[in-house]
This record gives structure tokens, C-alpha cells and sequence, in this order.
């Protein structure tokens, strides 16, 4: 157990206010003769996943613990609880029976294209000559989710039955035109509900985690969750039996890497459920039998990678699909992971590696002029604590992505459109404790023509004669709801560390609780009284990284490696011989063969103490 040198209540480091995840457990932290290392245990139980009583009774430990690190599949909840989805499986295995045609109408987002291609091979396998097309709106002719038009079109082509996944529980006015024009709808989606349940859509079956009334143990599906837990019961319903066939359980293992692609790339919580589809779907996307994924891991270089992570999702597979969406059409994306040949997945993953360069060069355009106008216009000032900005030069199908960037420079939400001689139209991202969705809803009546999402993301439309006034409501509901607290970036702290427990069992220990995203993020830890033994090196092309040498009074003859990313600015404030205080995560670090344990330097404050 380290030696605590301050009260749990935590001053501000250099770059964020310091926060503990679980103040109760820092004074709670003790030792126990269970085996396992005390820095896991004072994470697990930081992170409420383990109740410290236990460590009276360490012979339990290591079965409880292994289960937290390590999971099954036998964690995923019982399908049969999601509102309406037995409906929607029966009406699916009727429409086959039938030989009607089905359209899985997706978004074009990853979680919308894996979510499609999940139902498209799921309904192929039970009968490869099923009628299953599949739809996706284009992002900037026809925005986000179902609309009539779309369906006037598929009812034209034959369709018979058309089932949305990852969108689709607002849409109220094409649901009533569905069933005008005589085409079934069934609708499976995630995204907040409507304010009143009133204004669900009229469609022949709703399947959704948080339907008025739902018993699902657990709310935060993605649309891709969802669609593979349809998949799964409809398996069921299709075999009449609990225990599918080999075929339909070899798919739906395999399906994990879809339903883990899209849970990752969506930023649900990686927690409960999601952790386990992400888990076990991040392992198969290293056997997968899909021409589409193979091409796709392949062109984004990780072909030679030993495991694909979250991070590998989140920066380089997502990010090539979803440029599909923003740049060109997402139907090209479908067709990668639904029936594309191995020769045509190649060029089409090819062709998303060229359409992610593209949008990235967008993406620079866009932040730069954005961050210029945001600061021009006061809106990165205390008083102001939105940031909504339009431009007519602003491609629509990226703004969502420098929203982000907005969001992670200046710590409040922002709101970035495209503005047309007869419509604005872009996205939003917001911070943790302000719900997006909430705040639009305030003014949805009367300003925007379309809009949808959840609490964190939406997309929204307005006319232009609206713009001023709905910038000027929005920033008061916005300054009235966030706090200048909120506005400060903070960074949590799971527990004390000290250094001489940042060994390589422990850190693989520790890699074991990931995948790591949203609602589980990479363990942090607050080390004291480090001494800086020469000054920082700089690392990078221009020099923006520092290495760091360090050691402590446990261990004082041990030299530390320590990595800050961007903090040349500080460097500065970290002469050799200062004592600092810092917030570290551990890591492994592979080098020519030979691994070592490094750490990821995230704040720092200078520590008056010493300790020789």
C-alpha cells in the first residue's frame, strides 16, 4: 500500500482538475493476503467492481477476479428480454418463408453498416436465396435515418418488408407513411427516445433496449448490439431450438467482429455487455472469415498487428469506413462487408484508405477556420459556454468529427453547419453532463427542420432566417445547464501507485480489464513524490513529446521511463532534480525485442517535498 502524502481532496495539476473516480474507496484502500497484486485490487474496487469487505476473505478472490478480467460469452443477457424483438425475429422468418422482399435499411455511420451487414448475413444463412437488400441513405442528399422518400422508392422497387437498424425511433412521419403506402416497417434503433412516448413511430414491431416498460438488464446497446442480438434470436426462432446449428452459432461468433466494430466505433460505455461483444469480437476480427474485414484490417496496416485493440478501431479501421459515409456514399461500405468478392474488397477498402485522406485534409480546413471563428466571435469565453458556428464552405459529412476536436480543445460542446442560400445543416458533440439531445429538444419546435441523436452526438437542420435566434436560445439553455466547473477538462484518477508496482505481471493484469473506451477508460494512477533525474528529453519529428527519467524514494537507484505526448510547452516546469507529483499510465513497451514497463505521463503538479 503507498504511503498517501495528501488528503483525497486533490488540487488542479498543470493541465486538468483532479478528480477521484471513487472518493469513498481512496481511504478505504488496505492490504490483503489474497495473491493477487494490491494495485488490482484498489482499481477493482475504485471502479466499484469489487466490494472491499472481500479482502477479508481472500479465498474467494481469485475466481471473482479472474471473471472481471476475463468474462464469457455467457455474460450477454438473454436476447428474449429486448422489447419486441421475438415480434421482429417472427415477422423476419415469415417474410422468408413467404419469399418476400426484405430491405435492412441502415445509417451510414460504422454502427449502421456493421449493424446491416450483421442482419444481411444472418438472413442469407438461413436461406442464401432469401429477397434481403440493403439501403443506406445518402448522409448529404438525404441526411440521417428513414425518411418517405427512401421508402416511396423501395415500395417502387418491390420491397415488402423494410426493417431500419441503428435509426429510426424518431421517425414518426415516415413511420405513418409506411403504412400509408402498404410497406411493412419494423424499426431497431438505440438513440434516445422522443420526449413523450406518444411520438414513437406507429411501425409493425419496435425493437429497442429502452422501450417504455423494457426489463433488458441493460440500456446502452449501439444499433450494431442491437441488430445481433435480433440476429441471435432470430437464429433461435429459425432452428426451434435454443442450441442453433453449427452453421448459425459459427456466424454469430463470427458476427462478434461486427457487433464489436460497431460498439467500439459508436463510444457507447465499453461496460456490462458492450465489454464482452467488444472483447471476444475484437479476438475473431484476427480469424475472421469476411473478405470485406480482412481487406479493410489490411489497408489500415494492421494485418501484421498481433491483436487488433480499441485503439486500432477507434483511430484506424472506424475512421476509413466512416469516411465512406462523409465523403462519398456508405452504400460502398456496406457492399465491403456484405457481398463484395475478395478482389472487389480489396479495391474497395483501397478506395476507403483514399476517402479518409481526403476527408482528413477536410477535416484540418474545417478546425482551423472553426477555431479562428470561435475565439473571433467570443465563443470560447467563460461567459459563453457553446460553441455553434455555420459556414458556407463547411462539408457537411465532416463537421461531426471537428465538433470533437472542438469539444477536446475547449472543453464545451460545440455546433458546426454547412450553411446553404436555403438550408443549414451539420452536427453536434457534446461534454459529459449536458445532454445534446435534451438541449435541441428545448428548441426543436421552433427552429429545426430535422434533427436526432443521443445525449453525447445529434445532427440537426434548420432554415437560415432561424439561425440567429436559435444560436441565441441554445447558448442560454447552454450557459444556464453548464457550470464554469464543467468547462475545465478534467482528468480521473482511479487510485494511489507507487512505482514498484507498475511490474509486468501487474500491467498486463491491468490490460486485461480493457477493452477500454467510454465508461472504462485506461487505468489511471497518482504517483508521489517522483524526482526528475536529468532534464527532459524531446521526442517527435518537431520535438513536441518528452521522455522523462524518474525514480522514487521505494525505489531510489531505479531509473523510470515516463513519456509525455505534447508537452514540449512544459518542459520547462520539469528540471532535473524536481520533485513532481503525477498522474501515470502504466504500459508496455516493446522495443527490439525486449519489454519493459514504461508510463504515459497525462498531468503533473510540482511537489514542494522531498525525500533525500
Amino acid at each position: 500500500m503507498p504511503t498517501i502524502q495528501s488528503h483525497p481532496d486533490l488540487e488542479p495539476g498543470l493541465r486538468f482538475r483532479w478528480q477521484w473516480r471513487n472518493p469513498d474507496a481512496v481511504s478505504q484502500n488496505k492490504n490483503t493476503s489474497s495473491d493477487f497484486p494490491p494495485l488490482i485490487l484498489r482499481l477493482l474496487t475504485a471502479r466499484n467492481l469489487l466490494d472491499s469487505s472481500r479482502f477479508d476473505s481472500p479465498q474467494a478472490l481469485p475466481a471473482e477476479i479472474n471473471h472481471l478480467l476475463h468474462g464469457s460469452l455467457h455474460d450477454l443477457h438473454d436476447g428474449a428480454l429486448l422489447p419486441g424483438i421475438t415480434q421482429a425475429a417472427q415477422q423476419l422468418r415469415s417474410a422468408i418463408q413467404n419469399k418476400k422482399q426484405i430491405v435492412i435499411y441502415g445509417d451510414y455511420d460504422v454502427d449502421g453498416i456493421t449493424a446491416t451487414a450483421i442482419l444481411y448475413h444472418s438472413l442469407k444463412l438461413a436461406d442464401p436465396d432469401a429477397n434481403v437488400r440493403t439501403y443506406v441513405p445518402h448522409r448529404l442528399n438525404e441526411g440521417y435515418g428513414l425518411n418517405p422518400e427512401a421508402l416511396d422508392t423501395l415500395k417502387s422497387r418491390s420491397a415488402d418488408l423494410v426493417i431500419s437498424v441503428d435509426c429510426g425511433i424518431n421517425a414518426t412521419q415516415a413511420a405513418q407513411h409506411a403504412k400509408s403506402i402498404g410497406l411493412d416497417l419494423i424499426i431497431t434503433d438505440h438513440h434516445n427516445l422522443p420526449e413523450n412516448e406518444s411520438d414513437l413511430p406507429d411501425a409493425a414491431v419496435l425493437v429497442h433496449p429502452r422501450l417504455p416498460g423494457s426489463t433488458y438488464p441493460f440500456a446502452d446497446l449501439c444499433g450494431a448490439g442491437v441488430a445481433f442480438k435480433l440476429a441471435w434470436q432470430f437464429a433461435i426462432l429459425w432452428c426451434g431450438s435454443q442450441n442453433v446449428s453449427e452453421s448459425f452459432r459459427n456466424l454469430l461468433t463470427n458476427l462478434l467482429a461486427f457487433a464489436a466494430l460497431g460498439t467500439i466505433a459508436d463510444v457507447v460505455p465499453l461496460i456490462d455487455e458492450n465489454r464482452t461483444i467488444a472483447r471476444f469480437g475484437l479476438k475473431m476480427m484476427r480469424h475472421t472469415s469476411f473478405p470485406g474485414l480482412n481487406a479493410l484490417i489490411k489497408a489500415a496496416g494492421l494485418d501484421d498487428e498481433s491483436k487488433i485493440d480499441s485503439e486500432a478501431v477507434g483511430f484506424r479501421l472506424a475512421p476509413r469506413l466512416n469516411a465512406a459515409g462523409r465523403m462519398g456514399h456508405a452504400a460502398e461500405a456496406v457492399k465491403l462487408f456484405t457481398t463484395a468478392t475478395p478482389e472487389e474488397a480489396s479495391t474497395l477498402a483501397n478506395d476507403l484508405n483514399a476517402a479518409n485522406l481526403d476527408r482528413q485534409k477536410t477535416e484540418k480546413q474545417i478546425f482551423d477556420t472553426a477555431v479562428d471563428l470561435a475565439q473571433s466571435s467570443g465563443q470560447t469565453e467563460p461567459d459563453n459556454r457553446i460553441i455553434i458556428l455555420a459556414h458556407e464552405n463547411w462539408h457537411p459529412g465532416v463537421v461531426g468529427i471537428v465538433c470533437s476536436r472542438l469539444v477536446e480543445r475547449f472543453g464545451r460542446p460545440a455546433i458546426l453547419m454547412e450553411r446553404k442560400p436555403d438550408i443549414i445543416k451539420g452536427s453536434g458533440r457534446s461534454i459529459d453532463g449536458y445532454s445534446m439531445h435534451h438541449a435541441l429538444s428545448t428548441v426543436a419546435d421552433k427552429y429545426l427542420t430535422t434533427w436526432g441523436g443521443h445525449d453525447m452526438a445529434a445532427g440537426l437542420s434548420l432554415k437560415p432566417k432561424h439561425f440567429d435566434d436559435f444560436v441565441k436560445e441554445l447558448t442560454h439553455h447552454a450557459n444556464e445547464n453548464i457550470t464554469l466547473s464543467d468547462l475545465t477538462p478534467k482528468i480521473t484518477i482511479d487510485a494511489y501507485a507507487t512505482l514498484d508496482e507498475f511490474d509486468q505481471p501487474t500491467v498486463r493484469t491491468l490490460a486485461e480489464l480493457g477493452p477500454f473506451g467510454r465508461k472504462n477508460p485506461r487505468p489511471l494512477f497518482l504517483v508521489q513524490n517522483l524526482r526528475l533525474q536529468s532534464p527532459p528529453q524531446e521526442m517527435g519529428a518537431n520535438g513536441k513529446h518528452l521522455a522523462l527519467k524518474v525514480t522514487s524514494k521505494e525505489t531510489p537507484t531505479k531509473l523510470f521511463r515516463i513519456v509525455g505526448w505534447n508537452m514540449n510547452a512544459l518542459a520547462c516546469k520539469l528540471a532535473a532534480g524536481r520533485t513532481i507529483d503525477a498522474i501515470l499510465q502504466p504500459k508496455l513497451n516493446t522495443w527490439q525485442g525486449r519489454t519493459n514497463v514504461e508510463a504515459e505521463l497525462r498531468d503533473f503538479r510540482i511537489n514542494s517535498q522531498s525525500y533525500g
